[in-house]
């Protein structure tokens, strides 16, 4: 018989496999500011329009659980960027969007996709951890996820990731002075979870 955790407001987690994406979870990277010139810049926050994994939960033995994702670079767009002497534009944007596909940043051209396998789950669904392979720019290295379920119903979670440890060089502007911090906040929100054999 399904194990059934105890209900997270709209959401009880249960036994079994599930599909991830867009549909049902947001996948978002905050970016922050660095160097003599950070004034001027934007904390940014960058949504993976494009992305799909599954989750396989087994309430009672967290350890049988799984959860994988495979992003499109690709599909990286700027929703926010906040602080900075103006406000951003669209043309910033849709420049930053550039910039990400540069050679120097993720190079979509070379690397389509970023993909996560996690290798250890533990906790409950209250507060878990997830720690797994990140692999970028076919470079892989562990990372840990720490996530909560909450009052709402919803799943959150994030884990900070030092971009250069992946080969990618933060955006730098005005001859260096204006940088972004190496340390990038990867977060989710998962607000529904549909079960991997129903309706897509």
């Amino acid at each position: 018989m399904p194990h059934t955790s105890p209900t997270l407001g709209a959401v009880a987690l249960t036994d079994g496999t599930y599909r991830l994406g867009p549909s049902t979870a947001r996948l978002l990277i905050k970016t922050g500011r660095t160097g003599l010139g950070r004034r001027a810049g934007h904390d940014l926050t960058i949504e993976a329009a494009r992305w799909s994994g599954e989750a396989v939960v087994v309430v009672g033995d967290p350890g049988k659980s799984s959860v994988s994702a495979t992003i499109e670079t690709g599909s990286l767009q700027v929703r926010e960027g906040t602080g900075g002497l103006k406000a951003l534009t669209g043309a910033d944007r849709a420049e930053i969007e550039r910039t990400l596909a540069d050679k120097a940043l993720l190079h979509t051209a070379e690397h389509p996709t970023i993909t996560f396998r996690s290798t250890r789950v533990t906790g409950t669904p209250q507060s878990f951890e997830i720690t797994g392979d990140l692999t970028i720019k076919s470079r892989t290295h562990p990372v840990t996820v720490h996530g909560k379920g909450n009052e709402d119903g919803v799943l959150r979670g994030s884990a900070v990731i030092t971009q250069s440890v992946w080969g990618i060089k933060p955006y730098t502007a005005f001859l260096g002075a204006l940088r972004l911090a190496d340390e990038v906040r990867v977060e989710f929100e998962v607000v529904r979870l549909d079960p991997a054999d129903g309706p897509r």
